[in-house]
């Protein structure tokens, strides 16, 4: 039993999952901004061409 509570109580004390998981969560966070950011970007230049390619098209 003692080496039950003395395993137990190590393990409250390890916070190496803890900063792995803490890590995972902040890259997420980053993949994210980068994908709005594309996305926001994608939609600017296109909507940029679109209009240069109309601009051509009637000149």
């Amino acid at each position: 039993m003692e080496k039950f509570v003395l395993a137990t109580r190590r393990f409250m004390r390890d916070e190496e999952g803890v900063t792995a998981i803490e890590y995972g969560l902040l890259a997420s966070l980053i993949a994210l901004a980068i994908i709005v950011g594309a996305t926001a970007l994608g939609t600017h230049l296109n909507s940029l061409f679109n209009d240069i390619a109309g601009k051509l098209w009637s000149a």
